[in-house]
């Protein structure tokens, strides 16, 4: 199995029609946050059919699909090492800590949305999830959080997806009040996510406390998209709370 063998696969499914599409909605243009980036126009159903047929694609291989120039075959490559890492759980730790070291190395590379949700809770939110990773949590998340780079931002909101499906909600609040005020609409989608997943599925109370703190002052973005599933009067009385705060020229002027 080589990359050079998954390329080969890919091509077979490639639609210049669908890459022309996928260009204009990943946001590739000059100035887009994914400015520059390369498709060849296959589908997710079919990324996901070719990792399966490679998943045991050897380490050294998956590296060099992931530091691809074309967007589908790092999608491929971070498919194979969520599903190697998930079923590594027999494994001697250090056996998944080579992936997630692999993968905090190129993080670089995992440089849109979609690669980094389909890889962040698995690899580095698998990892800090289990006895060996858990003490790094905090250093490692918070480093992520605070970066410059706006994808490493992302990965440290998604991989606390882990920790809220396993019910803790404790990491995803401290990330996200790191996070709560970031300028970059992708983190604020990220952020409100992370928070709605927080009161569905780990803690209600949790919820309702960071938004008692931030609802006033945080994005209309991130506040929407956290309190999505709550109900109808409770999400006007959050929403009421932070039109009140905005400034006096934008309070009517619609959701950002």
């Amino acid at each position: 199995m080589t990359a050079a063998g998954v390329r080969r696969r890919l091509a077979a499914y490639a639609d210049p029609v669908r890459a022309r599409h996928s260009r204009r909605y990943f946001k590739t243009g000059p100035g887009d946050y994914g400015e520059g980036d390369r498709f060849i126009g296959v589908t997710v159903p079919d990324q996901r059919r070719v990792a399966r047929e490679f998943r045991d694609l050897p380490l050294a291989q998956a590296d060099r699909l992931l530091r691809s120039a074309i967007h589908e075959e790092r999608a491929v490559a971070l498919m194979i090492l969520v599903d190697q890492f998930a079923r590594g759980a027999s494994l001697p730790p250090a056996a998944r800590a080579k992936i997630v070291r692999l993968y905090l190395r190129r993080l670089r590379y995992v440089n849109n949305w979609d690669l980094v949700d389909i890889s962040a809770p698995g690899i580095l939110g698998g990892w800090l999830s289990c006895p060996d990773g858990a003490p790094h949590r905090r250093r490692v998340l918070e480093r992520l959080a605070r970066s410059t780079h706006l994808w490493s931002r992302r990965v440290a909101m998604l991989a606390t997806l882990r920790f809220i499906a396993a019910g803790e909600h404790q990491d995803a609040i401290r990330i996200a009040t790191i996070l709560v005020n970031d300028s970059h609409d992708l983190i604020q989608k990220a952020v409100g996510w992370m928070l709605r997943e927080v009161g569905t599925r780990a803690s209600a109370s949790a919820l309702e406390a960071f938004l008692a703190r931030h609802a006033a002052t945080m994005p209309r973005t991130s506040l929407r998209y956290a309190i999505e599933r709550l109900p109808p009067r409770e999400r006007q009385r959050w929403m009421a709370l932070r039109s009140l705060a905005a400034p006096a020229g934008r309070r009517f002027r619609g959701f950002a």
